[in-house]
């Protein structure tokens, strides 16, 4: 599940870019890119959360260390890729 949501999560970045470089409003994308960030955050701590209920140790030991970071760069990219036009906005005022 959490799967899904990191792959709608870029998917939405990346039109909110799109839609910006457009000249059109892209905050709609932008918080639903957020929100799916969220929600995959939410889903891969609810699945380890899951494997430790069912005391799946060794599915802990295989999945987490190399998850947890990959899910780190994921979540720190779509904060970058949907904050990019809001400081490219403020830049364009003055």
């Amino acid at each position: 599940m959490w799967l899904l949501f990191g792959l709608g999560a870029i998917a939405f970045a990346f039109l909110n870019l799109l839609n910006f470089n457009k000249r059109k409003n892209s905050q709609k994308f932008a918080f639903i890119s957020l929100s799916l960030t969220c929600l995959t955050l939410v889903a891969f701590y609810w699945d380890g959360a899951q494997r430790v209920v069912s005391e799946d140790w060794a599915g802990l030991m295989d999945t987490m260390p190399t998850m947890s970071k990959a899910l780190l760069v994921c979540t720190l990219a779509s904060i970058l890729l949907n904050g990019l036009p809001l400081f490219r906005k403020e830049n364009n005022k003055f």
